[in-house]
């Protein structure tokens, strides 16, 4: 009778920390998707969605006025068998969105697309402009060599929200709504 006591216990011990402890299996992560490698007469080139990077929580502070900043990390690589392999690119890239509540307007800012924003009536529109990377450079062809193996590897990050007057410290909720993809990679052959 003892060990069943002791096996019951420790079932429950078990159902218990099921419960108490966040399954991170459950939760809807950001991830990249529609991942395409091209190239133009001189540059490579790359397309890539971010798809489930808006949570409530980051919507609720959108509409509320809080500018959100997404940054993108794009590398390319040219394998080195028995070596490291070796950086050719390294490219940083940053969305940002805010939304004026007097005008009832999103503005999308895109560093590659320059310093003019794009503006949005539609909350869904403006969250697609914030995750779709069309037509990145990531680097130069003539970089590449003929018949060598490369990749590309992409990350995405919420930045740090930083409110005015230290309302960080008011609203922390902030800090739940941060995300990171896992590093998107896709080999190629030049």
């Amino acid at each position: 009778m003892p060990a069943f006591l002791h096996f019951v216990r420790l079932v429950c011990v078990g159902v218990i920390c099921l419960l108490v402890v966040p399954c991170k299996s459950l939760a809807i992560e950001a991830t990249i998707t529609n991942f395409l490698i091209t190239n133009t007469r001189d540059n490579v080139l790359v397309y890539f969605l971010v798809k489930d990077c808006f949570t409530d929580d980051m919507e609720e502070a959108i509409l509320a006025g809080i500018p959100t900043t997404f940054t993108f990390y794009v590398k390319l690589h040219r394998v080195r068998g028995f070596w490291f392999d070796k950086e050719i690119s390294d490219v940083k890239i940053k969305h940002t969105i805010k939304y004026d509540n007097v005008k009832k307007t999103f503005y999308v800012y895109c560093e590659e697309k320059g310093s003019n924003a794009e503006q949005f009536k539609d909350f869904t529109r403006a969250k697609i402009a914030m995750s779709d990377l069309s037509g990145i450079i990531v680097g130069p062809l003539n970089k590449l060599t003929r018949n060598r193996k490369y990749y590309v590897r992409v990350k995405a990050e919420l930045d740090k929200v930083r409110l005015p007057l230290h309302m960080e410290y008011v609203f922390f909720f902030v800090s739940l709504w941060d995300f990171e993809t896992d590093w998107y990679q896709e080999e190629f052959i030049y």
